[in-house]
């Protein structure tokens, strides 16, 4: 299965596209575009986010990039020999993944950082030949509930069966994966204490132990 990524303009979403013109004018130096994924596509752990950020990843054109979410994520894929080099919020910083590759589930930024089901449903394709292209995935990191529902759709298993929680870790036996579940790592959720570093911390030593095992 070969992955297509969506066109930089693509213009699948009305509203996204309306959203992106807007931010053109406004922000004509961001990268304003459907952001491609980061990392190698012969990874064994595929590690979904929501949408590109703003200021983030539409600005940088790598997801979680100039996002305080990627300020937690990153330094702790690099802790657990996930990442190497200096995380200088960058698509040029030289920052690379080791046997791990990040997405999203909408590639374009959404207005106030919410997407709709419709959106979602659109950019699976997407999402689904991702998947399926990787050849030697083992496990997927959902970000959140908004990712793990996606994932779930996508490989067609129904959300009711594969509650979302924190830490939780299912076993999609039709493609031979484990989906393991972590709050976002967002500002708001760090901020309030939905999720701690160290509560994230647990959440890829458990999926650096499933890929050792498997």
């Amino acid at each position: 299965m070969v992955f297509n990524a969506p066109e930089r303009l693509c213009s699948l979403c009305p509203r996204l596209v309306e959203f992106r013109n807007g931010n053109i004018k406004k922000f004509p130096h961001y990268y304003n575009g459907a952001v491609e994924p980061f990392g190698n596509i012969d990874a064994e752990i595929l590690i979904v986010g929501l949408a590109p950020g703003l200021n983030g990843a539409n600005q940088t054109a790598r997801p979680f990039t100039n996002d305080y979410a990627g300020d937690v994520l990153y330094p702790m894929l690099k802790k657990y020999n996930l990442a190497r080099g200096v995380y200088q919020k960058r698509k040029n910083d030289g920052f690379e993944l080791v046997n791990a590759r990040v997405t999203n589930a909408v590639r374009c930024v959404p207005p106030q950082n919410k997407v709709t089901g419709e959106e979602t449903k659109t950019c699976g394709v997407f999402l689904k030949q991702e998947i399926e292209a990787m050849p030697r995935l083992k496990a997927i990191l959902c970000l959140g509930s908004v990712s793990h529902g996606a994932v779930l759709g996508v490989l067609g298993y129904k959300k009711s069966q594969y509650k979302f929680a924190h830490g939780a870790e299912h076993f999609l036996d039709k493609h031979n994966i484990r989906l393991v579940d972590s709050y976002h790592t967002s500002r708001y959720n760090i901020n309030t204490g939905v999720l701690t570093e160290e509560m994230f911390e647990d959440v890829i030593k458990k999926i650096c132990g499933l890929i050792s095992n498997s």
